[in-house]
């Protein structure tokens, strides 16, 4: 059986930030942080089944349930939301780390939570993380730099039909012998077919098994 613990943080402009921790060991060693997109939750496929492959491992499971499609932030510029999502992360990272220690770490961002993730690894304690970007945003100069040049052992998946998708950006990861690219030919901003459900199990449980063994 699995520990489900629940809490939350005063993120950006007193907006509520809920997060969840998952663990099915005592002392798990290492900890994994999910990071959602804004309307692809961690409930959605490829965050739930990542959750499941890293309790498999006796990784604890932290899940940032931050929701950026709310009405509250219909307001907001998208500089602005960028300064809320960094804000709203370290202050749930800063919480959860302040009452549990971990020897290491893997960071998962998925879509506008890669915005997150590239900030992340800039902070000494996840110098030593292993990442996983699903669906980058690689259009934006922040996340595009924090992939070129990561130190980290790093694993991207992506496909050529994501109006994200950056061919020559993407070209240049070769140069990153840390970065491990996977471009989906035919899927999309889901990691989906758009006319192929079944496709896009076979498709999901190809991602989910490259995680498991990351």
């Amino acid at each position: 059986m699995f520990k489900v613990k629940t809490g939350s943080v005063t993120g950006y402009k007193e907006k509520d930030i809920h997060y969840t921790i998952l663990s099915s060991d005592k002392h798990a060693p290492k900890l994994a942080i999910l990071l959602p997109g804004a309307g692809y939750t961690a409930q959605a496929p490829l965050l739930h089944y990542s959750t499941g492959v890293f309790l498999q491992k006796s990784v604890d499971v932290l899940q940032v349930n931050y929701t950026y499609n709310d009405k509250f932030y219909d307001p907001f510029c998208m500089d602005e939301l960028v300064e809320a999502i960094k804000y709203d992360v370290g202050a749930v990272i800063n919480k959860v780390l302040d009452k549990n220690s971990y020897e290491g770490y893997y960071l998962v961002g998925k879509s506008l939570g890669t915005i997150a993730m590239a900030s992340l690894l800039d902070m000494e304690i996840f110098h030593h993380a292993k990442a996983v970007w699903l669906t980058p945003l690689l259009n934006r100069d922040d996340v595009f730099e924090s992939m070129l040049h990561s130190r980290n052992d790093s694993l991207c998946f992506i496909g050529d039909d994501d109006t994200h998708y950056n061919a020559e950006r993407y070209r240049r990861f070769t140069n990153n012998p840390n970065l491990v690219t996977r471009l989906l030919a035919g899927a999309d901003h889901s990691l989906q077919y758009k006319s192929d459900p079944v496709s896009s199990i076979d498709l999901l449980k190809t991602v989910i098994k490259e995680i498991a063994e990351f």
